[in-house]
């Protein structure tokens, strides 16, 4: 049974990543992106040396998050998407988790009461600190129209990297420590 949900879950990511990249458009450029189906976030560690990106795809139920990024420590780290787009080291510019409900969801995407809307599942960086991940929510959307969050507001969004791997339980941030990189999402 274990094979077969792997199996199933494994389709899902590829029939979503061949969708992504069956389009013809593309990201307007780096650290910035359009207001359609595509962007790109640069980003940065706390020198403001540029690590990676991240390049957002809209899909018709979700959002889906390429990050391509090196130079973080090997092993697990926690990933959020921040309400404002800024990215001054220690990126805590960035500002709390989207979650823009009246009534705001917990930290979690294991907490029976939440998960609040910037709330993201782990990466990996190898044992020489590279990350090449994909990760999709409902939570945030690119599109003018759709589930999840505007990532384009007025102050836009930022995807920041943590130190630490994330519990997906605890509050506030699931233990997830420093912000150790960040990449403004912004409409341009």
């Amino acid at each position: 049974m274990r094979a077969s949900r792997q199996s199933t879950l494994a389709a899902a990511v590829g029939a979503l990543a061949l969708g992504a990249c069956a389009s013809t458009s593309g990201p307007a450029g780096p650290g910035r992106a359009t207001t359609g189906d595509f962007g790109e976030a640069t980003l940065v560690n706390a020198a403001g040396v540029n690590i990676g990106r991240a390049v957002l795809t809209q899909g018709p139920t979700g959002l889906l998050i390429r990050i391509e990024a090196e130079g973080l420590t090997p092993g697990w780290h926690g990933v959020h998407i921040h309400a404002t787009g800024q990215c001054a080291a220690p990126f805590t510019s960035a500002g709390a988790h989207i979650n823009h409900a009246a009534a705001r969801s917990p930290h979690g995407l294991l907490n029976a009461d939440g998960p609040d809307d910037g709330d993201l599942p782990n990466i990996h960086a190898d044992a020489q600190g590279r990350v090449r991940a994909e990760i999709f929510t409902t939570r945030a959307r690119i599109a003018s129209e759709g589930p999840g969050q505007w990532l384009w507001d007025a102050d836009g969004s930022a995807l920041v990297i943590h130190a630490n791997a994330d519990d997906h339980r605890s509050q506030p941030i699931g233990g997830a420590g420093d912000r150790v990189a960040c990449g403004v999402m912004a409409a341009g």
